[in-house]
């Protein structure tokens, strides 16, 4: 549980909070505990309660019970109502009593206990005031007026009632907060009555809960004074009120009853559970919640069904989060949430795991009834949102695993349900997706690929090639553009096609992303100072606040012109974060770097960004070049964009040229520039310098010759 959480719970209780490590040191304690103890909390943080106790016995009497909680803590088990003396301050000693449970992360790692703490001197002195004025009773008569007076002043400063019955169960004496706490008149009692007679006159009173009886009652205190007569007993008041009541035998016959009103203390305690073991937004079970109800689901046999794990995430999530704002990403999380516990049955299970990720578990006959399950879900969850005014939405992808086979494990359960959720939203997102077996073995390669990954970026097996950008009049190499590649140890060179979306997935592009600029600004300042080179920068760079400060360092250590960079982006980056994405690109372009948006015509609102943003140059998609033989609207397509782009003043190019039909197409509609394998595929950078000073030797000796 969260430490705002724990604030939260110590703002509503009188007593206060802690929390330790597991060497039982202080790593919490809520304000409150400063007026008790006596210490400042931060000076306390990182101590035992061993630091500031006292021995037991050394205050007098061998009653302390804090080696009971050591014991308790080293064997990672709960304790309640133990009381030990504190060394206070002023140097009186402080009696507490403390309860605790032991706390532990979602993989049941141990990480120390929680509990709540109350300051019982008042209680600790009372009784002894009370034993003293017993012991006096039982004196000489010569101080039977001293010990009735420090009898009776004991009875009425006690914050807990008291009843004291002789050895015939007749009633001796009690006070004033027995009277309060069970609301009676003076006269309600009187001395000689028995036990009996005292339950009888409550239940008629309808002080209890409905339902309980004088023979109930009378059992209930019976069996604590038979089994233990230091034992407390809860009873519940027909208010809602929990007092707990102690009998103690007294020597000689009779015993003391003392009452206490435990009820905030007790909604405090299982508002620590409850909070333990729920989302403290949605109020769903969490991921360790989930682990317990979902093994005993997982158990279930009887009825001959199967336990389904559905494993939700939402799409679109994040971009609704940041344009909006955080507080409108919460409620739209709730709202979810609602929505989810709405449309399942009763005895079906749904927890949120974290961030927009939830699960549901559910008793199926067959997998049709998850696949029925998953696309009502994916429906519902998909409807718009109405939150603060504005009309939201957003989408869902859901992976399946059943229990059946070998898979009768919640933890493998919900292993392949998140791997089948990977496969929905890689198909497209908005979906569902069952797991399979081979999903197992993708998992691992995509492991393993992983783990490689992160040892190329640090033994420098990743190189740069770089495919020239053509000017269309004249044939000229005008720029090139980077392209990453890996060098594999085993498998040779690796596609991009193949790692990229790993990287990305994993956040991997990022560090390889500032290679390949800083890369790509080295080899580009050692050409001759008309070739540019565009690098592709994806969203998760772009969204990198220190993205800009990195592209003029890129530069600064190289010695580039900012005017010989070309960034390339897709409509991706700008779906991302458009406000903040557009602002770091309009702050790189003032200062020189161009701006080029790749794949155009791909995207539902690539004309869009045109008015947002003025790009130097748009790559018009391969797509468009490849169809452009067969569908004339391909052709149109091209013209039209390439209309566009001059009346904007922007520059075109088009990708995948590979034939010469291609070339004349492209031609023939107006491009400026053009890229592909007909002129060149990607080259180290060592040729694609050759290739360029050959082709300047050839302009060369044409120019001597026809001049």
């Amino acid at each position: 549980m969260p430490l705002h959480a724990l604030e939260e719970v110590a703002q509503i209780s009188a007593d206060w909070l802690w929390q330790t490590d597991q060497d039982g040191r202080f790593t919490y304690l809520s304000a409150e505990a400063e007026r008790f103890m006596g210490h400042p909390v931060a000076a306390m943080l990182g101590f035992t309660r061993e630091a500031y106790s006292v021995e037991d016995g050394a205050a007098g009497e061998n009653i302390y019970s804090l080696h009971e909680v050591s014991e308790a803590m080293a064997a990672q088990q709960p304790f309640r109502d133990r009381i030990y003396v504190f060394r206070h301050p002023d140097g009186a000693p402080r009696w507490f009593e403390i309860s605790g449970r032991p706390r532990f992360d979602a993989d049941g790692t141990y990480l120390g206990y929680r509990g709540v703490g109350s300051d019982v001197s008042d209680q600790h002195r009372t009784r002894s005031a009370l034993a003293t004025a017993l012991s006096q009773l039982q004196g000489a008569n010569a101080q039977l007026v001293e010990q009735n007076r420090l009898f009776d002043a004991a009875l009425e400063n006690m914050t807990q009632g008291l009843c004291m019955f002789d050895a015939e169960s007749r009633l001796v004496v009690w006070n004033h907060r027995y009277l309060e706490i069970f609301g009676l008149e003076e006269a309600a009692l009187a001395p000689g009555m028995t036990q009996r007679q005292i339950i009888e006159t409550l239940v008629a009173l309808e002080r209890y809960k409905a339902g309980a009886t004088v023979d109930s009652v009378s059992e209930g205190t019976r069996t604590s004074l038979s089994a233990d007569a230091t034992k407390s007993v809860l009873r519940e008041l027909a208010d809602g009120r929990v007092v707990a009541a102690t009998h103690r035998i007294m020597a000689g016959g009779g015993w003391v009853a003392t009452f206490e009103d435990v009820t905030e203390r007790r909604r405090n305690e299982a508002r620590i559970i409850h909070m333990a073991r729920h989302d403290a937004l949605t109020d769903l079970p969490n991921r360790s919640a989930l682990r317990e109800i979902g093994a005993e689901m997982v158990s279930r046999t009887d009825d001959g069904s199967t336990l389904a794990v559905l494993c939700l995430d939402l799409d679109r999530f994040k971009p609704v989060n940041d344009s909006y704002g955080h507080a409108l990403g919460d409620k739209l999380l709730r709202a979810v949430a609602e929505r989810l516990r709405s449309h399942i049955r009763g005895g079906d299970v749904v927890a949120r795991l974290g961030g927009d990720e939830f699960t549901v578990l559910h008793r199926v006959a067959d997998i049709s009834g998850a696949v029925t399950l998953a696309q009502r879900l994916i429906a519902v969850v998909s409807a718009p949102y109405e939150l603060n005014g504005f009309n939201i939405e957003i989408g869902m992808s859901v992976g399946i695993a059943l229990a059946d086979g070998e898979g009768r494990d919640i933890e493998r359960l919900l292993k392949d349900a998140d791997m089948a959720l990977y496969e929905a939203k890689a198909v497209g997102r908005g979906t569902h997706c069952l797991f399979e077996t081979q999903m197992d073995e993708t998992a691992r390669e995509r492991t393993v690929m992983e783990r490689e990954l992160r040892e190329a970026l640090v033994h420098g097996r990743f190189e740069l090639h770089y495919q020239p950008l053509v000017d269309l009049d004249d044939n000229r190499i005008k720029g090139v553009e980077a392209l990453v590649r890996w060098r594999h140890p085993e498998r040779g060179l690796v596609s991009p096609t193949v790692f990229i979306p790993l990287a990305e997935e994993t956040g991997l592009i990022v560090p390889l992303g500032d290679w390949v600029l800083n890369q790509a600004c080295r080899d580009a300042a050692a050409l001759p100072d008309d070739i540019s080179v565009a690098v592709n920068v994806s969203a998760l760079q772009l969204r990198n606040r220190n993205f800009a400060q990195g592209v003029l360092m890129a530069l600064a250590a190289s010695g580039l012109k900012a005017t010989r960079l070309e960034l390339e982006i897709t409509e991706s980056v700008l779906l991302d974060d458009t406000e903040s994405n557009l602002e770091t690109l309009h702050t790189l372009r003032r200062l020189g770097v161009r701006i080029s948006m790749d794949d155009f015509g791909t995207g539902y609102s690539s004309i869009s960004y045109l008015r947002r943003f003025p790009f130097d140059k748009i790559k018009i998609d391969r797509s468009f070049v490849r169809d452009s033989a067969g569908r004339s609207d391909a052709g149109a397509i091209i013209r039209a964009i390439v209309g566009l782009g001059a009346s904007l003043g922007i520059t075109t190019l088009v990708e995948g040229i590979e034939t010469e039909e291609q070339l004349a197409t492209v031609r023939a509609e107006g491009a400026q520039e053009m890229q592909g394998y007909l002129f060149s595929p990607p080259r180290p950078v060592q040729d694609i310098a050759r290739m360029i000073a050959d082709a300047a030797a050839k302009r060369s000796v044409a120019s001597a010759a026809a001049a």
